[in-house]
């Protein structure tokens, strides 16, 4: 892999700890723990943790859980907007160089994979065509994303294996590169880019089965805390249309469930279900980095594993 660019290299002080992995392995508890030990703030790195008021179904962790640990990028975006992970890397690497100048550890920390990669490595994204967004999102509106789902993965398989069936969006924005550039989507994101921070990548995960069980259990958890009733309240606000948001996982069984399509149950199990579905995805696309370790999240020395990767004295302010 190449050096990153002389102007971007942080003092070992300014390291950048990303704390990464599939959804429910424990990377919250984590980052706060790490956070502690180390005098370190968090970058949210969780696509759906930007939205304002989508809570209880992204598992955003409640202030007074935070242990006085600062966050960032939380509470970005209206759930109308669409996500855009180029103004994500912009935000994030702001919200990096702030932690960094007042002598903090900045921890990016979510499961995210490409909004990590913005942050961590120097990936550009190719540009945009209005009127080619345009037909394809009418085209999304009339034939629905599975149509366009099944076009993209005769165009580039590798591409419609990591982009979810139902995610219009991304399967949109996948083909509009796909025709201003001739070549795969996934072409645009090299396999080796070059690093943007000094950056150590920790990988928490878990034994299937113990995953899975703990992925039925925030499901349960979600309901209990009322997340049917925070999705009412977000529909006026424009979550039905929102082409990202109203897509989320949660959130659009609820939505089902709200509007008499399913009952509370099968829209539980559908969730449990789409959420292990999304947890093989990110699995698939974590693993492609060598430069990740990979700690077991049920591991009882879990905190003192990491802090030995993450090589910086413990208490460092």
């Amino acid at each position: 892999m190449s050096s990153p660019p002389a102007s971007r290299v942080f003092p070992r002080s300014g390291r950048v700890v990303a704390v990464i992995g599939p959804t429910a392995a424990g990377k919250s508890d984590l980052s706060i723990a790490l956070a502690e030990a180390l005098g370190g703030e968090v970058v949210n790195a969780d696509s759906m943790q930007l939205y304002r008021g989508m809570d209880i179904g992204t598992a955003k962790l409640p202030a007074a859980e935070r242990r006085g640990v600062p966050h960032h990028l939380l509470d970005v975006w209206d759930v109308s907007e669409p996500a855009a992970v180029a103004e994500y890397q912009v935000l994030a690497r702001a919200a990096i160089d702030d932690v960094v100048a007042r002598g903090r550890v900045p921890l990016l920390v979510g499961g995210s994979g490409l909004y990590v990669q913005a942050v961590l490595t120097d990936l550009s994204f190719p540009g945009t065509s209005p009127e080619l967004r345009a037909s394809l999102e009418s085209e999304l509106a009339v034939a629905g994303p599975a149509a366009l789902h099944e076009r993209l993965r005769g165009l580039d398989p590798a591409a419609a294996e990591a982009i979810l069936p139902s995610n219009g969006r991304r399967i949109v924005r996948a083909l509009e590169v796909i025709e201003l550039t001739g070549q795969p989507f996934t072409a645009s994101l090299p396999s080796t880019p070059r690093p943007f921070y000094d950056s150590v990548s920790i990988g928490i995960d878990r034994e299937t089965a113990a995953l899975d069980a703990r992925i039925a259990r925030r499901v349960d958890l979600m309901w209990q805390q009322g997340l049917v009733d925070e999705v009412a309240g977000l529909l006026p606000l424009g979550l039905r249309d929102g082409r990202t948001a109203g897509r989320a996982l949660g959130y659009q069984q609820a939505i089902d469930q709200l509007d008499g399509v399913c009952t509370e149950a099968v829209a539980r199990e559908r969730t449990t279900a789409a959420t292990r579905r999304f947890v093989r995805r990110q699995r698939s696309w974590f693993r492609r980095d060598a430069s990740v370790h990979w700690l077991d999240g049920g591991d009882e020395d879990l905190v003192g594993s990491a802090l030995r990767l993450v090589d910086l004295p413990v208490g460092a302010e």
